[in-house]
């Protein structure tokens, strides 16, 4: 295991602090290792060009590194391996999950870098018998298509690191991986919490890091639809039980349909202490989508009730935001085009300062009307421009392959460490 020279607290008051730590994937062949046939079940509804993929990435990862430390998640994964105890208990859970206990020993018999490496990228179905010979499955243990969106499989909240329940069953390995690498790496200070493990654990529980945002100390923002179900959202408000202080879930219901709302950072995200970035016709346009508002003190659950919307629950609660319109405000077509395409899901460096694809042209033309300038990724890399120097400013990203994945720039990272607002 590497030497670690700083261990880091898993710290997340806000969505919008200075980064001070981060969690990437780099996208691997297991974005590739699908068909046309089998891309649906993946959660895909195309495949990914990977020379292309990790190039706009490389860019994306470079930037974050610029401002923050950045982890692997293979390379923690690999680290972890090292001790056998935590190998021994991760195949074990993978294989339980999975129902594929026949396969512990050859995991076992690999060296810690293949195990990290095929654990993700997926295990080869070996044809040495009649059942495996004619099954049209090709992996023994599927690959992890969707890990780059390493956002969704744990989330910290305040002080704590949420292993999350996915909706999908093709995911889950991937919460079981965030789970070992949080409890036994040395890099990080972490205190976890899975919903598996509680005991009023039903199968109907699904929460997923895109549906969560920290607004601040006291406020939580959770997304129900598709990936986070009422029963994860009551799992959290059990958790907040705890803590005894006055705090509030504004919760907003999202659309079933078309995919690209299947989290609430989808359709909204902050960018500074007084703007956030809407995609208004699920946020603001009258509509049966219902935002509730969940207040909790002394350790209880002390009125649920329903807002006008979004915005004016956060308002009511003190924070007065200035919306910033995804595809701008012109044309409903361009909006819904630029938030299928992640217009709308920002990933904040510090205060002002966010991340954002380039190719979402008309909602550029939007952030800069309010003040945020445009600065390319490329142009942060070299060297060429410094994103603090500016009050407000968008760097932006390559986006021809990774939209396609279905996520933005918050979908692909997971915030270990932020500093106060």
């Amino acid at each position: 295991m590497k030497k670690i020279v700083k261990k880091y607290p898993c710290r997340v008051h806000s969505e919008i602090g200075a980064l001070e730590a981060v969690v990437l994937h780099t996208p691997g062949r297991e974005v590739e290792n699908m068909t046309p046939q089998n891309a649906e079940r993946a959660l895909y509804s195309d495949i990914l060009n990977l020379n292309v993929a990790r190039q706009e990435y490389a860019l994306f990862q470079q930037v974050l590194e610029k401002y923050s430390t950045v982890f692997q998640v293979k390379d923690l994964l690999t680290d972890i391996l090292s001790d056998s105890d935590t190998r021994m208990d991760l195949i074990r859970k993978i294989v339980k999950n999975e129902k594929v206990e026949a396969m512990q020993d050859r995991l076992l018999s690999m060296d810690k870098t293949a195990l990290a490496r095929q654990l993700i990228e997926g295990v080869v179905l070996q044809k040495d018998n009649l059942t495996s010979y004619l099954s049209r499955q090709r992996y023994a243990l599927r690959p992890l298509h969707n890990f780059f969106f390493t956002r969704d499989a744990s989330t910290t909240i305040y002080d704590t690191v949420l292993i999350n329940r996915m909706a999908s069953v093709v995911r889950e390995r991937e919460s079981i991986i965030m789970e070992a690498v949080f409890n036994s790496h040395p890099a990080f200070n972490s205190k976890t919490v899975n919903p598996v493990d509680h005991a009023s654990f039903s199968s109907h529980l699904r929460i997923e890091g895109g549906d969560i945002l920290v607004a601040r100390e006291d406020l939580l923002l959770i997304g129900i639809g598709e990936r986070t179900s009422s029963q994860g959202i009551d799992y959290i408000i059990e958790l907040l039980k705890k803590h005894k202080e006055k705090r509030h879930i504004l919760v907003q219901e999202l659309p079933l349909k078309p995919e690209s709302f299947i989290h609430l950072d989808m359709v909204f995200t902050f960018l500074d202490t007084h703007s956030c970035m809407i995609y208004e016709p699920v946020i603001l346009k009258p509509n049966r989508l219902q935002t509730v508002h969940i207040e909790l003190d002394n350790g209880e659950v002390k009125s649920i009730t329903q807002e006008t919307n979004l915005l004016e629950a956060l308002k009511g609660l003190g924070m007065d935001m200035e919306p910033v319109y995804c595809g701008g405000r012109k044309d409903q077509w361009t909006q819904e085009r630029e938030q299928w395409h992640s217009g709308a899901n920002f990933f904040s460096l510090a205060p002002g300062k966010v991340l954002g694809y380039a190719r979402n042209t008309s909602t550029m033309e939007e952030m800069n009307r309010h003040g945020y300038e445009i600065i390319s990724a490329r142009d942060v890399v070299d060297g060429k421009i410094d994103a603090q120097s500016y009050q407000r400013a968008v760097i932006t990203i390559d986006g021809s392959e990774l939209p396609r994945g279905g996520g933005g720039a918050r979908c692909m990272t997971m915030p270990v460490s932020r500093k106060k607002v």
